[in-house]
């Protein structure tokens, strides 16, 4: 194991403590470790083109920058991606927001990491989830058959 010295400023090493103390960490060491592997997880190489399904979630001021008419426009300008959004007013000046996209990765982050730099926009969070469309032959309760896809649940990209 390589040892690496890290300077940290007092408040965030009294967060770092009590974190250990939550985590059950017997050192900082080992907190530091599970806080950068956390941190790490779903960082990795991603094919830019393997399907899948985003949920975005951030926090809006719709009065920002006129983000009330201009984040609904976004995602109207990418009804290819798009499939819900919920909006709900926390107050006279924000809203949190969910929005469910479908399509690639390259394509769900690239509006996700846009979104989230607009001023007005906090809290970001993009959860991707890895999905393969499936072409599907059934029945219905009508009796006939017929195709059309499912998305399905992969275990990972």
């Amino acid at each position: 194991m390589h040892r690496v010295t890290v300077a940290i400023e007092p408040a965030l090493l009294d967060e770092l403590d009590a974190y250990m103390a939550r985590s059950g960490a017997t050192n900082r060491s080992e907190a530091l470790r599970d806080l950068v592997r956390r941190g790490l997880a779903g960082q990795g190489q991603r094919d830019a083109a393997a399907d899948c399904v985003g949920v975005l979630s951030y926090t809006v001021e719709p009065a920002v920058r006129a983000l009330g008419r201009r984040v609904p426009q976004s995602r109207q300008d990418r009804h290819d991606l798009t499939v819900a959004a919920l909006s709900v007013p926390l107050d006279h000046d924000s809203a949190v927001e969910v929005a469910v996209m479908r399509g690639d990765v390259g394509a769900v982050t690239a509006f996700a990491d846009s979104l989230f730099l607009e001023r007005g926009i906090r809290h970001g969070a993009l959860s991707l989830v890895p999905v393969q469309t499936q072409v599907e032959h059934h029945t219905h309760g009508d009796g006939r058959a017929h195709s059309h896809t499912h998305l399905k649940v992969k275990e990972s990209f």
